[in-house]
């Protein structure tokens, strides 16, 4: 990973040439994927990094999610809004989620996480659309760092208690008596913030509505992955004490999407609608996770590169009605159908994409999911059986009201889309639905 790293630095001399920028992410990505047969069982080591399957299929997710990002991107040249600045720090956060996702060292992972937050606040804080976008930013911040600070603390005592904290020869705190309890709820609370998890997801809505198209679609692509990532890292450090508090996560997160997917059906704004989704599909994610079995972490995994996929697109999505249309609203954004004709199906694959249909690679995800949860208790089915449903119910209702109606008379002429964006979309299409054909590959990689 290295010499990703080392790429990464390279490219950012050229961040006056937007186009050389653009191209060199793409061919990096696609060169990255010719390693995806490599034998994984042997760490590819470097000096204080080396790779698994999970890190490589999640840094592969940050270089594509990167490279549409700066594609989806070009308003920003259009109107000179500072571009360089923008490609650089749109670098400096690739480079932080390649650390992030390479590092072998629990000290050196928790630096690059809580840096990749900077890169994100700027991003929000420069290229966002209102002044809210300040209030947005203290938001996030607060949040994270509220989390992340105890987790440093438990960091520090795992060292102190094992003499390393290099993966894999950390000592796992045995029992679970009142002392490790309160230090695996420290230790994971931090991953549960970012996840984001029912009543710790106020950043999440606040942070996408304000953000811009590429803060919007990094932040769903790949930074909601980190947390999922580090709780496969630190919990099974935290075996016993897991096991006795699991069903705390399992019921907030299952009654918490419940409850979030009631709140995605009476939004009129689409990219709150979209982020609050997100909280609905990561807390099945985080039920899985905190399960641990084969089943729920191979399903959760999936789930994270789907909801990558599918998330990123419809912000991308809403992004090109916003630019159209000049309002986020559903009330005013109606009838796209007759005003955006061709772009109506891109809106019906991803929805589609985001409701778990088939032939994605959310459903194989979710499948896996229901699947872990439902096993480990018989009551989940109660809540799975309401959260696939309200998540049908909120996506049909955002398509529904989006494309269908009579468009707003202010609206007199319009591009119904680009080549370039169609590309976008084809880009964050293709990969949901080709992957399912390796779906098996990918889990028996896992």
């Amino acid at each position: 990973m290295l010499k990703f790293m080392l790429a990464c630095i390279m490219l950012m001399p050229l961040v006056n040439t937007w186009w050389a920028v653009q191209s060199s992410l793409f061919i990096l990505t696609f060169v990255l994927m010719l390693y995806c047969h490599h034998d994984f069982d042997n760490y590819m080591a470097g000096w204080c990094f080396s790779i698994d399957s999970l890190g490589y299929i999640l840094i592969l997710l940050s270089f594509w999610i990167t490279a549409l990002v700066v594609c989806s991107s070009q308003k920003v040249l259009k109107e000179n809004n500072y571009p360089p600045l923008f490609l650089l720090i749109n670098i400096f956060l690739l480079f932080f989620l390649i650390m992030t996702f390479s590092a072998n060292d629990y000290l050196l992972f928790y630096i690059s996480f809580e840096s990749s937050l900077i890169p994100t606040l700027i991003l929000i804080l420069g290229w966002g659309y209102q002044s809210e976008r300040l209030q947005a930013g203290v938001y996030m911040l607060f949040y994270t760092l509220f989390a992340s600070l105890p987790l440093l603390v438990s960091l520090i005592s795992l060292y102190n208690m094992s003499g390393s904290l290099t993966l894999g020869l950390v000592e796992s705190v045995k029992g679970a008596d009142f002392i490790s309890s309160i230090w695996y709820v420290v230790t994971v609370f931090a991953f549960i913030v970012k996840l984001p998890m029912f009543l710790v997801h106020l950043w999440l809505p606040k942070a996408h509505v304000e953000a811009p198209v590429a803060g919007s679609m990094i932040l769903a692509g790949v930074l909601l992955k980190l947390g999922g990532y580090g709780l496969i890292r630190v919990l099974p450090l935290f075996g016993e004490a897991n096991k006795n508090l699991s069903w705390l996560w399992v019921s907030i997160s299952l009654v918490g999407g419940v409850v979030v997917s009631l709140m995605c059906l009476r939004q009129v704004d689409m990219k709150a609608l979209i982020a609050y989704s997100s909280v609905a599909h990561m807390g099945l994610v985080l039920s899985g996770l905190v399960v641990f079995g084969w089943w729920g972490v191979n399903g959760a995994v999936v789930v994270m590169i789907g909801h990558g996929l599918c998330s990123s697109g419809l912000f991308c999505l809403a992004n090109m009605v916003y630019e159209r249309v000049g309002s986020r609203s559903l009330l005013i954004s109606k009838g796209l159908m007759s005003f955006m004709p061709s772009m109506a199906l891109w809106w019906f694959l991803l929805s589609a994409g985001n409701m778990a249909a088939p032939p994605t690679l959310n459903l194989l995800g979710e499948i896996s999911l229901i699947i872990s949860v439902v096993s480990w208790s018989k009551l989940t089915m109660v809540s799975i059986s309401l959260l696939s449903f309200f998540s049908a119910a909120y996506t049909l209702y955002m398509f529904s009201l989006s494309q269908h109606g009579k468009y707003y008379s202010a609206l007199f002429s319009c591009c119904s889309g680009k080549v370039r964006e169609y590309l976008i979309l084809m880009l964050h299409w293709l990969p949901l639905n080709i992957l399912i054909l390796k779906g098996s590959t990918i889990m028996y990689i896992l």
